[in-house]
Order: C-alpha cells, then sequence, then structure tokens
C-alpha cells in the first residue's frame, strides 16, 4: 500500500470511536486510509473504555449510520437481545462490538489498522498539517498524508501542532449559556481544581449463578462508597450497567468510581501528574469493585472483559481539547424549541443525550432538554453542524470524536458514544471527498456532504432531526432531503421490522399522562415504553383496549419495550 512508501492519502489519529467510524467510512468510500490507534481495540470509549451500556441516541429515529448498523448487528447476533440494565435501551459486551467493528475494518480493503501506536509529533507547513511521526512497535515512522483526521479521546492533533482550542470551563458572558457559571463566579478555586469533567476507569464485575443481589449489604459499604448504598439498592446498583451474560459494567457516578481529583492533570504535560492520576483511576475503580464482591459476597467476580482483565483498556476521558472552530455547538442550540436554523441546514449528525455534567465537589445543575416520549422521557434532538468538525486555520484537518467545536457545557452531551460514531462517520465521508476532489475541508460543499451520508449504501446517515421518520421508513432519504429543502412531505411512520429476541403480549393498555401501562390477563402490570414513532403515535389513543403487541422484557429498566402492534 502507499503508506510504505511514505505517504497515506487519509491519516486517522486515535482510539476513540470517532476514529473508528471515521476510518471505515473513509475507506468504505474508496480512499486509502490508516486508523493508528494507542491500544489493542478501536471501539474507543463503547468497548476499549468499557462504556458498554451507552447513552443517547436510543429512539429509532436516531438509530441510523454506524450506529444504527452496529446495533442491527448486535441484535442479529446476541440471542438475548440487549435489554438487560436500566441506564439504557442498549447492553451488549465490550467484545461483542469490538469484534464487528474489527471485522468491518478487515473488510474495508483500502483500510489498514495499526494498534499500539503513539503519535510522537505533527508537522505544520502554514495552514496544512504534511506530516506524523508515530512509533510502532519502538521505531518511528514518518507518514505524510493529504488529510488527517483526529479520532483521539483527547484531542491530541491539537496539542502536537499547537492548534488552538478550548479547554474547560467558559463563562455565561461568552455566549449567554444558561447553565455556564458568571466570570465572576469562575474566580472560585473550585473551578481550576476540576476544570474538566471527572473521568472514569470503568471496570466489569460478573455475577454468577442466579440474579439474586442482596438488598443490603453483606458487609456495611466504607465512608469513601456509603452514598451509593444512601441513595440506591444493590440490585439496583449492580442492574445499571447489567449485559448479557450477567457481566457488569461498572461506571457509577454518584459515590462510585468517578475519580475527580486532579482531572486536568491528562493535558498537563507533566509526566508524574499524568501518572499519579491514572494510578488513582485505576485503584478507585479497583477499590470500588472490591467494595462492591464483599457488599455481595462470592457471586460477584471480577470479569474478564478485557483480554482477562476487569478494568478497560482505557480510561473514560469525558472531556478533551475542544477545536475552535468554523462553528461553535452551544447549550442553546441543544434545548428544546430553540433549533438552530443555519446548524440544521449544515447538519451531519443528530445526538439527543440529556445533557449531563460529572464533578466531584458540586453536583453543576444545567438546564432541562428533555421530552415527553413513548412512556417515558427522553432527550431533546440537536444536530452537529459541518463547521464543528474544522477550523479555518487549517485546511486539512478534521475532527471526528469529542474535541470538536462545542462549548464545555455543550460538551455534556455531544460527548456520548453513539453519536461520536456518527460525526466520525461525517468526518471520514468529508476526508475521502476532500481527497477525491482535492480540495481544502473549507471549500467542500456540505449539501454534497450530506447527500453521501444520506445515500451511503451500507449505513445512511442522517441529518434531519425528525423524530417521526424512523431509520426503516421507506423512501427515507428523500425524507430527509425534502425536510432539507424547506418541504414538509408528510408520511406515516413505519411499522417497525421484526426483532430478534422479540415476544408477543397480549395487554390491557393504560395511559396515565406521559407514563403508560400494560396488565397482562393474569393480572401483573407492565410499565411501557417504546422507541418506535409509530407507536408513538398510536399507542396514547388506546387507554383501556387489549392489544397484541411485540416488543421486549427487560426487568431492570423495568420495563416492557413495545417495537410493534400486531395485526
Amino acid at each position: 500500500m502507499a503508506f510504505q512508501q511514505g505517504h497515506v492519502p487519509v491519516l486517522v489519529i486515535g482510539g476513540g470511536i470517532g476514529g473508528c467510524g471515521a476510518a471505515l467510512q473513509c475507506a468504505r468510500s474508496g480512499v486509502e486510509t490508516l486508523l493508528v490507534t494507542p491500544g489493542p481495540w478501536t471501539g474507543g470509549m463503547i468497548t476499549s473504555g468499557g462504556v458498554s451500556a451507552p447513552d443517547g441516541n436510543e429512539l429509532s429515529a436516531w438509530q441510523s449510520g454506524l450506529w444504527g448498523a452496529l446495533l442491527r448487528q448486535l441484535r442479529l447476533e446476541l440471542p438475548d437481545g440487549l435489554d438487560h440494565n436500566w441506564v439504557s435501551c442498549f447492553g451488549f459486551r465490550p467484545q461483542q462490538a469490538e469484534s464487528i467493528l474489527q471485522r468491518w475494518i478487515r473488510e474495508a480493503r483500502p483500510l489498514s489498522w495499526w494498534s499500539g501506536v503513539e503519535v510522537l509529533s505533527l508537522e505544520r507547513n502554514g495552514d496544512q498539517l504534511s506530516k506524523a511521526v508515530l512509533q510502532r512497535n519502538g521505531e518511528p515512522i514518518t507518514i505524510s498524508f493529504d488529510v488527517l483526521v483526529d479520532g483521539s479521546e483527547l484531542g491530541d492533533s491539537l496539542a502536537l501542532a499547537d492548534i488552538p482550542h478550548r479547554l474547560g470551563w467558559d463563562s455565561q458572558q461568552q455566549w449567554g449559556e444558561p447553565s455556564a457559571p458568571s466570570a465572576e463566579a469562575l474566580k472560585d478555586p473550585f473551578f481550576e481544581r476540576e476544570p474538566v469533567q471527572s473521568p472514569t476507569w470503568v471496570i466489569h464485575g460478573q455475577w454468577q449463578g442466579p440474579w439474586t443481589p442482596p438488598e443490603q449489604p453483606v458487609e456495611p459499604f466504607s465512608a469513601l462508597f456509603k452514598g451509593c448504598a444512601d441513595r440506591f439498592s444493590l440490585p439496583q446498583l449492580l442492574s445499571y450497567g447489567r449485559l448479557p451474560g450477567q457481566q457488569l459494567m461498572l461506571n457509577w457516578p454518584l459515590h462510585g468510581n468517578d475519580w475527580p481529583v486532579d482531572p486536568g492533570a491528562v493535558f498537563s504535560g507533566d509526566a508524574q501528574r499524568q501518572r499519579e492520576q491514572l494510578t488513582g483511576l485505576r485503584q478507585h475503580s479497583e477499590a470500588f469493585l472490591a467494595q462492591l464482591q464483599a457488599a455481595c459476597g462470592p457471586q460477584l467476580q471480577p470479569a474478564s472483559a478485557f483480554a482477562g482483565e476487569a478494568l478497560a483498556f482505557q480510561p473514560y476521558w469525558r472531556e478533551g481539547r475542544r477545536l475552535i472552530g468554523a462553528t461553535t455547538v452551544i447549550e442553546q442550540d441543544l434545548l428544546p424549541h430553540s433549533p438552530n436554523a443555519e446548524h440544521q441546514q449544515q447538519a451531519i449528525a443528530i445526538g439527543n443525550y440529556a445533557n449531563d455534567h460529572h464533578y466531584g465537589e458540586r453536583e453543576w445543575h444545567l438546564a432541562d432538554k428533555s421530552m415527553a416520549w413513548g412512556g417515558r422521557r427522553s432527550g431533546t434532538p440537536f444536530v452537529i453542524p459541518f463547521g464543528a468538525l474544522y477550523t479555518p486555520e487549517i485546511s486539512n484537518l478534521l475532527m471526528a470524536d469529542k474535541s470538536i467545536s462545542v462549548s464545555h457545557m455543550a460538551n455534556g452531551a455531544t460527548r456520548m458514544g453513539p453519536l461520536l460514531l456518527l460525526v466520525g462517520q461525517a468526518a471520514g465521508q468529508a476526508a475521502a471527498l476532500c481527497v477525491q476532489q482535492r480540495l481544502a475541508v473549507a471549500e467542500l460543499p456540505v449539501s454534497e456532504l450530506q447527500r453521501q451520508l444520506l445515500n451511503d449504501p451500507v449505513a445512511p446517515s442522517g441529518v434531519v432531526p425528525c423524530p417521526e421518520l424512523p431509520w426503516h421508513q421507506p423512501d427515507w432519504a428523500q425524507l430527509q432531503l425534502d425536510r432539507l429543502d424547506g418541504e414538509s412531505t408528510q408520511h406515516q411512520p413505519a411499522t417497525a421490522p421484526h426483532e430478534p429476541a422479540s415476544q408477543q403480549q397480549r395487554l390491557l393498555i393504560q395511559i396515565d399522562g406521559e407514563r403508560w401501562w400494560g396488565d397482562t390477563e393474569s393480572g401483573q402490570r407492565l410499565s411501557l415504553i417504546t422507541l418506535e414513532p409509530q407507536v408513538q403515535q398510536v399507542l396514547p389513543d388506546q387507554h383501556g383496549r387489549w392489544l397484541d403487541l411485540e416488543g421486549s422484557a427487560n426487568p431492570f429498566g423495568p420495563w416492557w419495550r413495545v417495537n410493534r402492534l400486531c395485526p
């Protein structure tokens, strides 16, 4: 391949899920691509980082692109489905998703992947990045490229190439964000102690035998973790991130294994601070698992989830350096009833996670961004505009993970794995078009990028935030294009396809405001939710009627997820 002579059209540096998505999409578009990752896996936070009960992009309308393709492949391969926990509508073991991603990488012939690689330096000439020095197997390798895609967890290219960027808090005076602190408040030493959100080193447990966690701990929780038991029962805590095969994702924010000590160390360039941070993260998560083992007894053991170890391959970094882009996504762009029309015209990915920030010393209150949907509440949709992926300062750089151009406040909603996979897919498609047409990133017409994403033959990715338009709708791409062009073509949401592992139930429907219930013929009452717009449209009018429904039981939600109405 060309990079054996020291050049590759597109180099993707990463380790984040966005980097994986970018490399896949670029190679599938026919452009030779080299993906380099620091660790042995390529799935970033949802595999290497252990966050395999991902939040966000749960509604059917947001299950497009590579994210939707991954969900559907997991459902085909996992006989027990994905309904195993209450933090997410999707739960899978990290290796299960990683094996699919690596299979896709092997099948994308113009794509090569090098694991265990450190990016030592980037060479910049004027407004272009031209070369990277990589360390592989202890040897430095210099690679030149036409386009660089940064899919790293922390925005490595911004530091390596001395590109202007943001890190940490922004004042309310900068953009008028309702949840941001004032410039005066930022003088509080808290903001210096915790300049970014707390990271977590996710650790996985393995439950053995019948699922019978004790309601009360076998041994009392230590003072360090006592807040967990004060606010949640042990069964609730353990089923929060329960996965297939009774593996447990332990990524617990409230008096759990978030590590708020010196969260800025990873950006400091001080090797001693960085080592101390990693040691603290590791030891804190190991202590959390040990405390849970003491509380539960011998049924809870460390899982062999990561090459025989319980601790994830990498920490879950919630925040990185942030590009100063052509466009910046701020908190107001995420909130309901405040759509940014300009951003929607430039949209290349859709997210919907309800904003969420993690700090050790205090809870941070955020403006509400939720809506009633399908028997519960869901985050309101927002878009990522193309201008958030590049800076006018560098003509051949695209960001593909958490380091896109967003405010610190907005990062709390834009940092989730499903959205980052879609952002990466868009960055990879843009990189391919720039190489094929010999364009600078800023010269690429966004309308062409949008059409390529919508008409992708393998994993078409949505750009219009319409909750009533599921991924499986006939003429889905054309309906998206119509809305981009300002046409409000009417449609009836399509019936969802059958899901493997789903069941049928006859239920008496009970509607109580935003909450839905279904009574079985034996008198059991089930909480009902749905991710499907057709069910959302029909079910609220069926109060007091018996219906045959198809869906999946999740006793840990606890809910019964309705997928479709039976004829």
